[in-house]
C-alpha cells in the first residue's frame, strides 16, 4: 500500500467510524507507529485535515468544521493514484505551455493541492518541467490579458469589441464581433466569430488582436450548421468550400512518413507497387496546401490539378533564381 493509498483509507476509516483506536490503524495500514504517526502529520500540515485525539474515546476523529469556516475539509484527488496524479500534472504542464494564462490562475489552487498530495520531495515532479519540453515552432505570440477576453466572451455568450490587424493588407480595422469558438490550429490561436461589420461569419487570429474588450450585448448565435458552411475549411485554416482535389505522389523513402500523416479527415491514399505513395486531399484555397507540398522539394510530385502543377512549379523555379 503506497502513501496516497493509505491517506485515503485513513480518511475513509474515520468518515466511516467516526472513531479509529491506533491500534486499528496500525492493523488496517500494516505500518508500523512512526509511519502511521509521519502520515498524520502529513494530513495535518500539508492537507490541512482536521485529525483530532479525542482522549475520552481514545481514538482518533475529524474535528467538526466551524459553521462560519468557509474551507472544506475534503481531499480532492485522493481518488486517483501516484501514477494518476503525475498524469494529471503532466497534463497541466502542458496545458500551461498550449494556453497563455486562461486556466492558469483557476488550477493554481488545484494544481498545488495535488503537489502537497504527492509530496515535494517527490523527485519525478522535480523533473516535469525537465523531463517533458513542448517545441512549439511556429507559434505566435498572444497577449494573455486578450486571450482571457475572447476565451471568456466565447464561453460568456458577449459581443467583442476588437481592434484587428490584417496581415494580408497591412491595415487595421475596429470590428464588433459574437464569437462562436476557438480553436488551436498548428500551434497558434484562432477565434471563429459572426463579424457584425461584414455581416457573416470570419475566421480571426488571437495575434493579430491588438485591443479587445468585452460589451454588454448578448452574443449573436450562429447555428452550427451555418458556422461549418460560412467556415468550411477545405485545408487549413484558409475559407472556402472544397472544390479541388491534389493528387500528390511522394518517394518511397518520405512514403515512411506521409503515409501514416493525415493531412485532410477526407484524403484517401494508396501505396504503389514501387513503393510510392499517392495521395488525393481535398482543398479550396491552395495557400496552405502550397506551402506544405514546397517543403518535401523532390520528394513530392503533383500529378493532379495541372493548375496547382503550375503553381509549385512558378514558386520552385522562383526559389532557384536565389541561388542562380
Amino acid at each position: 500500500m503506497d502513501r496516497l493509498e493509505r491517506f485515503f483509507k485513513i480518511r475513509n476509516l474515520l468518515a466511516a467510524r467516526r472513531h479509529v483506536t491506533r491500534d486499528e490503524f496500525l492493523q488496517e495500514l500494516e505500518v508500523s507507529e512512526a509511519t502511521f504517526k509521519r502520515d498524520l502529520e502529513y494530513l495535518r500540515d500539508r492537507l490541512r485535515q482536521p485529525v483530532v485525539w479525542d482522549p475520552e474515546q481514545r481514538a482518533y476523529t475529524l474535528a467538526p468544521v466551524s459553521r462560519s469556516g468557509t474551507e472544506r475539509f475534503e481531499l480532492p484527488g485522493l481518488w486517483f493514484s501516484s501514477a494518476e496524479i503525475q498524469s494529471l500534472l503532466t497534463v497541466d504542464h502542458l496545458l500551461a505551455d498550449l494556453e497563455p494564462g486562461l486556466l492558469g490562475e483557476l488550477l493554481r489552487p488545484f494544481r498545488e493541492r495535488l503537489r502537497r498530495i504527492v509530496g515535494a520531495g517527490d523527485h519525478s515532479l522535480r523533473e516535469l518541467g525537465r523531463r517533458i519540453l513542448i517545441r512549439s515552432i511556429g507559434a505566435r505570440f498572444v497577449a494573455p490579458r486578450y486571450f482571457e477576453l475572447v476565451a471568456s466572451g466565447t464561453l460568456s455568450r458577449r459581443r467583442l469589441h476588437i481592434d484587428y490587424f490584417a496581415r494580408s493588407t497591412g491595415q487595421s480595422e475596429a470590428r464588433v464581433v459574437s464569437p462562436q469558438r476557438l480553436v488551436h490550429y498548428r500551434n497558434n490561436w484562432y477565434l471563429e466569430a459572426w463579424c457584425h461589420l461584414r455581416n457573416g461569419p470570419r475566421l480571426f487570429a488571437l495575434d493579430s488582436i491588438t485591443q479587445a474588450r468585452l460589451l454588454e450585448e448578448p452574443a449573436f448565435e450562429v447555428a452550427d450548421e451555418e458556422l461549418e458552411a460560412g467556415l468550411s475549411i477545405s485545408y487549413g485554416i484558409f475559407l472556402g468550400s472544397a472544390t479541388r482535389r491534389a493528387v500528390l505522389r511522394f518517394t518511397p523513402e518520405r512514403a515512411r512518413w506521409v503515409s501514416r500523416e493525415q493531412w485532410h479527415p477526407d484524403q484517401q491514399g494508396r501505396l504503389e507497387a514501387d513503393g510510392c505513395y499517392v495521395v488525393e486531399i481535398p482543398y479550396g484555397d491552395d495557400r496552405e496546401l502550397l506551402l506544405d507540398i514546397l517543403r518535401y522539394g523532390a520528394d513530392v510530385k503533383v500529378l493532379e490539378p495541372p493548375e496547382l502543377r503550375d503553381r509549385v512549379r512558378a514558386e520552385l523555379l522562383r526559389a532557384s533564381q536565389q541561388y542562380a
